[in-house]
């Protein structure tokens, strides 16, 4: 029976690129695969039907602008965005970078920022990031723990159907065709883009959505230490489903928690690259933009990837030289004096959570009480600081902490859940026509 099924041919499986989303996720391979970054199963998914919401924190984004993120941006990275020209100012479109930084995703937050200030800094320009929920449900993956970061700076949960309904909506989305395998590569093998999966080259013909390849060059140097290997990926993955285990500097920052947000003043460049027309590729290759064969998106993705390389080569070739640039970094911290170490790694820790605490709460009666209120974060520089910080966050009550909140309250204050745009939608429009 198996031989005389393997000598007939297979008919030619076709995709109506109209059929439901549901059947598109079951054809393709996932934006977010199975493994140790694809969304969690035992997540809750927030219950029930609700009104268009957004989770945007709109004064949050503002006053993160206004009080560091110059600092945190232009000044330590000394990012420079190239090529901003070629992005239309409405979607739909996908941004897809290449993926580095080997530890805390800081070449995500200086994209984004650097998309954000060009457009204009308004609701409008805002770009959406498709992400690993991962990134919110631990709670060390975000920025100091910082409640549901991700989603308050415009990502949205990474799974087909929520790609779908971004750019069904018009947004311009950011999306890392590398996924979190593009960070766990490892320095040794920088500037080698990992595989694209095929969901997001079915989306971009299904939406008319062209494709703009980035390329990030250094921020494979901000953790320069990270080495990664693939089979002890694979076996960490299994028994703590950690994505990757970098060595040796994962040793250092299970010590000390600041270490694993550390970053090393690489200079970023972002280069936007000639958009990508998937429909016309499609054509090229034999096929109907409207009903295309299975096996033409793979080879599409791949040929993107191919064309993503030479652009990311090209790019390191021209701006990788010196990846520090220390006298432009010496200038830069010269400039600002009196908040140097506010706006390094060193500082990151009380920059970021001291910002976030004072907008909730009654400003320090003195200089005494601003210091003693914020001890806890004292705990990120020492020795098995995981456990106070994890400790206090149980007892301290908001927003320092989570006592006095229901189990309920907590996950939801976290982010600790599966964000569906099918159960919980964008208020579509709307968000674009607001200053």
């Amino acid at each position: 029976f198996h031989a005389a099924m393997e000598k007939k041919p297979a008919p030619p499986l076709h995709l109506d690129l109209r059929e439901d989303v549901v059947d598109l996720e079951t054809q393709f391979s996932p934006c977010n695969p199975p493994g140790p970054d694809a969304p969690d199963p035992h997540l809750p998914e927030r219950d029930g039907f609700r009104e268009p919401s957004d989770p945007i924190d709109w004064p949050y984004l503002e006053s993160l602008r206004d009080a560091f993120l110059d600092d945190f941006v232009f000044k330590y990275f000394r990012a420079e965005l190239i090529g901003a020209e070629k992005l239309p100012k409405e979607g739909p479109i996908i941004v897809a970078p290449n993926h580095s930084g080997n530890a805390f995703p800081h070449d995500a937050m200086v994209l984004d920022a650097l998309l954000w200030r060009d457009q204009g800094y308004t609701k409008a320009a805002k770009f959406r990031s498709v992400y690993t929920p991962k990134l919110t449900a631990v709670w060390w993956m975000r920025p100091y723990g910082l409640d549901n970061w991700w989603r308050r700076m415009g990502g949205v949960d990474m799974t087909f159907a929520n790609f779908d309904r971004l750019l069904e909506g018009r947004e311009k989305v950011i999306y890392y065709p590398e996924g979190v395998a593009g960070i766990g590569k490892g320095f040794l093998r920088r500037y080698r883009l990992q595989h694209f999966h095929s969901s997001f080259t079915v989306l971009a013909a299904r939406h008319h959505a062209p494709i703009f390849p980035v390329s990030i060059v250094n921020a494979e140097w901000i953790n320069p230490t990270s080495i990664t290997f693939p089979a002890l990926n694979r076996l960490v993955a299994r028994l703590f489903g950690l994505p990757f285990f970098p060595v040796p500097i994962v040793f250092l920052a299970l010590l000390f928690p600041f270490v694993f947000y550390l970053a090393f003043p690489a200079r970023i460049f972002v280069c936007i690259g000639d958009p990508i027309d998937v429909r016309k590729l499609l054509r090229e290759a034999g096929e109907d933009p409207d009903n295309p064969s299975r096996e033409a998106f793979p080879r599409i993705a791949e040929e993107i990837r191919s064309r993503a390389q030479r652009n990311l080569e090209a790019a390191v070739a021209r701006y990788g030289k010196r990846p520090y640039d220390l006298k432009r970094f010496a200038r830069a911290m010269r400039s600002i004096r009196g908040r140097i170490f506010r706006a390094t790694p060193l500082g990151w820790p009380f920059t970021f959570l001291q910002h976030e605490r004072d907008r909730k709460r009654p400003p320090a009666r003195n200089r005494l009480h601003a210091f003693v209120r914020d001890l806890d974060v004292l705990a990120f520089y020492l020795p098995l600081g995981w456990l106070p910080i994890a400790l206090l966050r149980r007892l301290r009550k908001p927003p320092c902490g989570y006592r006095g909140l229901s189990k309920k309250e907590r996950l939801e204050r976290e982010g600790s859940y599966l964000w569906s745009l099918d159960t919980h939608p964008l208020p579509g429009p709307s968000r674009t026509t607001q200053p």
